[in-house]
């Protein structure tokens, strides 16, 4: 068997040799629109940036817009998809404080809903008003599980969803980055708290605070063990 083949386990599932894996990353995401020109207005008021807006001679334009800090950019235009304009439906925005999220989307003017957190699994994908959802944070903030939803002006649906901790495996965990000051703050914030508890258990003040600091950010954005 040569080393490229793709080999199937006793599930049946294809499973390809990890040295020959293509990178393949996620970039953009095409939402359909009916007014371009309306839509880039109502991304540009968010403060997302521009990347590009290419108009054709045959009527394709497209328009590409970037959320801060995201590795992941949106597409829109004419000509660009047969998608019917407002399909597209919880579109994941992930942030570190979805208070203060919610805050800067609301003082931009955007109509977003209140805090709310699942009684009942899926529960964040229904309706606004839904009754498996509660108002207000998960309890103690608990990573995955804190969520707030707006529209853009032809109903295509954004989910926001408060992310703290990883689930192991989500992150390489030789690589730390933080989208945003206000992401990298929030962390600075939880590391302290924990640190606390860190220097009660011994007992004393900790020296090498700073590496008990970067440790701990590390390993809460990875999903990995958090250091005691």
């Amino acid at each position: 068997m040569s080393a490229n083949e793709v080999r199937t386990d006793a599930t049946g599932v294809a499973r390809v040799p990890m040295t020959t894996r293509a990178t393949l990353k996620l970039e953009v995401v095409v939402i359909p629109v009916a007014d371009v020109d309306r839509s880039k207005k109502f991304y540009a008021k968010l403060g997302w940036r521009l990347d590009a807006d290419f108009a054709f001679d045959n009527g394709f334009r497209v328009v590409q817009f970037t959320p801060p800090g995201s590795a992941c950019s949106v597409q829109f235009g004419s000509k660009i998809t047969s998608a019917s304009p407002g399909s597209a439906q919880s579109l994941y925005l992930i942030v570190s404080d979805i208070e203060a999220a919610r805050e800067e989307l609301a003082a931009l003017g955007v109509d977003v809903s209140d805090i709310f957190h699942p009684a009942a699994p899926g529960a964040q994908f229904q309706s606004n008003g839904a009754s498996a959802r509660v108002s207000g944070s998960a309890p103690n903030h608990a990573t995955y599980s804190s969520f707030a939803t707006f529209r853009d002006p032809d109903g295509n649906s954004w989910l926001l969803q408060e992310i703290t901790n990883r689930l192991p495996g989500r992150i390489d965990p030789g690589v730390t980055s933080f989208g945003s000051t206000t992401e990298l703050a929030t962390a600075m914030r939880r590391a302290s708290v924990a640190h606390g508890e860190h220097e009660k258990r011994i007992g004393a003040a900790d020296p090498n605070w700073p590496d008990w600091y970067s440790a701990y950010m590390a390993a809460e954005q990875a999903g990995t063990e958090l250091p005691k």
